[in-house]
Order: C-alpha cells, then structure tokens, then sequence
C-alpha cells in the first residue's frame, strides 16, 4: 500500500470520527433518543466511509487541477 492510499485511509477516519459525533449530538440536541441517536451513528460509521473513500479516490486518479 503506498503512501497516497494510506493518507485517504487515515483522513476517512479522521474525517468519520467527527461527521459520526456530528451526527449523534445533533439527533439528540433534536429530541431523538440517545439509543436512537446513537443507532444512526453507527449506520452512518459503517456505510460513509466507504463512500467517502471512494470518493476521494477518484478525484485522485481521474480529477486533475
């Protein structure tokens, strides 16, 4: 695995953390409860990664500025 591929793992990550964090105090600030609040949390950690992952792969293969 290259450097490149490593920086995108660790910035998904990072990035995961607080769009996951973002995502539960939100719902809860909304009046979900806090097992709810904390089910769309783990649905969104699970499924976004990929995504966003696959993303930033492709603008950095196929987009060049």
């Amino acid at each position: 695995m290259n450097l490149d591929v490593k920086r995108h793992i660790l910035k998904t990550i990072s990035y995961r953390i607080i769009g996951t964090l973002t995502t539960v105090i939100v719902a809860y600030l909304l009046g979900a409860s806090l097992e709810v609040s904390s089910l769309l949390g783990l649905g969104e950690l699970i499924i976004k990664p990929i995504f966003y992952y696959l993303h930033e792969r492709i603008w950095f293969r196929y987009i060049r500025f």
